[in-house]
């Protein structure tokens, strides 16, 4: 009596042990944290934030969402009046060879700014 082989086809055999390789990662990836936030206060009505995000590339899909996006969504979230972004970035940015990382890659995205009202000095009434 033959030994049962479910994958007599070599070919699906290589895509079944593909599939579990990406696996994996792609399930290591999705299980961990991908953004933080940071609110720093200036004085007692504005401050400064920095977000942060980051995410796996497999085959042009981004997942879970793309880094800017879900860095740009935290920050967003936390409804803090007059929330202006001053500086985005992504990283790694390759140019030309982006594409590389469209493939297969990890993002990180990171934007700061601004929150909330400056005081104004006091105004002091006219005589």
């Amino acid at each position: 009596m033959r030994a049962f082989d479910p994958y007599p086809c070599p070919r699906r055999r290589g895509a079944w042990l593909l599939a579990t390789l990406l696996a994996g990662p792609l399930l290591g990836a999705l299980g961990t944290g991908c953004a933080h936030l940071e609110f720093r206060r200036d004085t007692a009505t504005s401050g400064t934030f920095t977000s942060t995000g980051t995410a796996v590339t497999l085959l042009t899909w981004d997942l879970p969402k793309a880094a800017l996006m879900i860095a740009q969504e935290n920050a967003s979230d936390a409804r803090q009046p007059n929330l202006r972004v001053t500086s985005e970035r992504v990283y790694p940015y390759l140019g030309w060879f982006d594409w590389v990382l469209d493939l297969v890659g990890i993002r990180y995205a990171r934007i700061e700014g601004t929150w909330g009202f400056p005081q104004s000095p006091a105004v002091e009434p006219a005589e």
